[in-house]
């Protein structure tokens, strides 16, 4: 399957069901950088792609039951996003700022401390509610519709944003050491960094959905 190498990664995260996790796996982003040749992604940042697209060979050689959304109407994967991502980030993001909140006002003055998380929460969740938002108001039932031109530019907003949401995970991550834990944290700490762990793979995960499977398919000639 050597035609791997030279397929982008969103292509791969959008035809083969399970490979988001493997490139979860690599750091390898799908979302907003999913545009780059696998083989570029890979050599970039040293990892080794034999062993890459081995994993997503055995995916190929034996699906994993996940539901594969590039067969799926754009109403139900609409519907699929709501439910699962968008009810989902606004019930993560309180948590996440209440458990911040705590770990800087206990563990502070620690050099290991993510000073600044707090408030960087706070920003992310006022950028995804907005976004959100007009996702729900006007391009998800533009979409539904099959409006057809009129929604080049709404996505075109959309991705955007979602670029802006990238950089704010990367934003995020450099805050948390890559989310990893510390000597001797608290169980405030390993819980706040267990949710910050699920909130970055949703959010990569919903990017995805949208930017690589609902966006390109309302984008194709015969639609847009």
């Amino acid at each position: 399957m050597s035609h791997l190498y030279d397929r982008t990664i969103a292509q791969l995260a959008r035809d083969i069901p399970g490979a988001t996790r493997v490139f979860r796996h690599y750091e390898l982003d799908f979302c907003c950088g999913g545009k780059q040749r696998l083989k570029d992604a890979a050599r970039e940042r040293g990892l080794d792609v034999e062993a890459i697209v081995a994993a997503l060979e055995a995916l190929v050689d034996r699906p994993e039951p996940e539901r594969n959304w590039h067969d799926a109407e754009p109403r139900e994967l609409i519907q699929h996003i709501l439910g699962r991502f968008h009810q989902r980030h606004r019930e993560q993001l309180p948590e996440l700022i209440r458990l911040a909140q705590r770990v800087e006002e206990v563990h502070g003055d620690r050099p290991d401390c993510p000073v600044g998380l707090t408030d960087h929460l706070r920003a992310m969740q006022q950028e995804l509610e907005s976004h959100m938002m007009k996702e729900e108001q006007i391009l998800f039932p533009l979409i539904s519709r099959g409006a057809g031109p009129m929604v080049q530019g709404p996505i075109a907003v959309m991705e955007m944003e979602h670029e802006q949401h990238g950089e704010a995970l990367a934003q995020l991550t450099a805050l948390t050491n890559d989310i990893t834990l510390p000597r001797g944290a608290c169980n405030t700490w390993r819980a706040l960094y267990g949710l910050l762990a699920q909130f970055r793979d949703d959010l990569m995960e919903h990017i995805h959905l949208e930017n690589n499977i609902l966006f390109a398919a309302a984008l194709e000639p015969e639609n847009a």
